[in-house]
């Protein structure tokens, strides 16, 4: 199932958050080895978990995390023209219909079918959830191999400026347009999702 959790929800869903915090720590700290904090060894959060971010979790019907990404307000200070602003040839993008796509992360340790069935599902989840709240643009910094895989997806998506070194690894910054065309884009290249609920939907 796709959750959506904001700050209406948020304490509602607990659990499953705890559960993406605790898969965040497993892949962007032990697996990639990002130098970033744990809280209680267990959990991965910044300073951009706050009661702004919107949340898009696959998980199992027992609440356990399979997929999921953070979405953060360019209205206010974010991740890209927060820590990555050099990224950007110009203006880094911003507004009420931008957000920005952090921390897409996949559960270690699933299957490779549930594991591709769970980033679809995300991928779909992302396009249906800018169309429902009038998002016209995604912006996200990746590194360049995961930015070279998401141009694949079939959706519009393209680089905001030449990729930069930084600890050792080479990173882009990207948009992504989103219109009414980008599910069907998508389904092209082979991303559906057959996600039958979408829970707590929200406002952007």
């Amino acid at each position: 199932m796709l959750l959506i959790v904001d700050q209406q929800n948020r304490t509602r869903e607990h659990l499953v958050l705890r559960s993406m915090f605790e898969a965040r720590k497993r892949v962007f700290i032990d697996l990639l080895k990002w130098d970033l904090p744990a809280l209680a060894g267990r959990y991965e959060l910044d300073q951009f978990d706050n009661e702004d971010a919107i949340y898009l979790i696959v998980a199992t019907e027992e609440g356990d995390h399979l997929a999921s990404a953070r979405l953060l307000l360019t209205t206010r200070p974010a991740l890209l023209d927060t820590l990555f602003p050099g990224l950007v040839e110009g203006e880094v993008p911003q507004g009420p219909d931008v957000l920005e796509i952090t921390r897409f992360c996949l559960s270690p340790g699933i299957g490779a079918r549930e594991r591709r069935n769970a980033r679809d599902a995300l991928l779909v989840g992302l396009a249906e959830f800018a169309l429902a709240n009038g998002v016209r643009t995604y912006t996200g910094v990746a590194e360049l191999p995961w930015f070279r895989q998401i141009q694949t997806f079939g959706w519009d998506c393209r680089a905001l400026g030449e990729p930069v070194l930084h600890r050792g690894q080479a990173l882009a910054a990207l948009r992504i347009e989103i219109d009414a065309s980008t599910i069907a884009k998508l389904a092209a290249a082979g991303i559906a999702s057959d996600a039958a609920a979408t829970d707590a939907a929200c406002a952007a």
